[in-house]
């Protein structure tokens, strides 16, 4: 857990999901989003939630297999379900205060998580990564902001675009960033990107709320 040094009770956790086939002792590749997020919201607290499993070269893996695959995400699931309400309880925040942010396989556990969990988070930041397939129900009230390079060979960026046709096909809160000449990774121009969606997106259930509140403050009294 690394909330600002300033901040006894956050009001906020992000949970941050890094890729697979990081070496469990190497540099900490979330550090520049971590500092993004703190310094845009100071009263929130970051979570790295690192991978479980090692493969024959003992680098950190979500799943074993170099492809995500849905037996893999099936099993990788309930485990980062349960750890995020821990950590909600924990820290007493609702689980609309809460968000996930993962890259590539992160991204996709991420993203998987919300489809098969209910009021798990309120909102998912998903950079260079997507779906398994393509979405067929919305997670409810959960806004998702997919970050993605147009060079990304990995998670090739048409399947970014398909899922958020899906999504807003669907009624979901959805935003889809595809930024030129980036290849696969974290880079500092997606973080920059998911920091204006975090300032500025406003989720349709935050209007509906907002419409219904102007509605009864204009009914007659009596």
């Amino acid at each position: 857990m690394s909330p600002n040094a300033n901040v006894q009770v956050p009001e906020l956790l992000f949970a941050l999901l890094p890729d697979s086939g990081i070496a469990p002792d190497g540099p900490d590749t979330l550090a520049p989003l971590a500092a993004a997020l703190l310094g845009q919201y100071p009263r929130a607290a970051t979570l790295t939630v690192h991978p479980p499993l090692r493969d024959a070269q003992g680098r950190c893996r979500w799943w074993l297999g170099a492809e995500p695959s849905p037996e893999g995400v099936d099993e990788a699931v309930p485990t980062l379900v349960g750890r995020l309400r821990q950590e909600a309880a924990r820290l007493g925040l609702p689980w609309q205060r809460v968000a996930l942010a993962g890259v590539g396989d992160g991204a996709v556990l991420a993203l998987e998580a919300v489809q098969a969990e209910p009021a798990l988070v309120g909102r998912v930041l998903a950079f260079a990564g997507g779906y398994l397939a393509r979405p067929e129900t919305a997670p409810q009230d959960v806004c998702v902001h997919l970050l993605h390079g147009l060079e990304d060979r990995r998670f090739p960026y048409r399947h970014v675009v398909d899922a958020a046709q899906a999504l807003v096909d669907l009624g979901a809160d959805v935003t889809a960033d595809l930024l030129p000449h980036l290849d696969h990774g974290l880079h500092p121009a997606l973080i920059d990107k998911a920091m204006e969606q975090l300032r500025n997106f406003i989720p349709a259930r935050l209007w509906r709320e907002a419409l219904i509140a102007a509605q009864e403050s204009e009914r007659p009294v009596g």
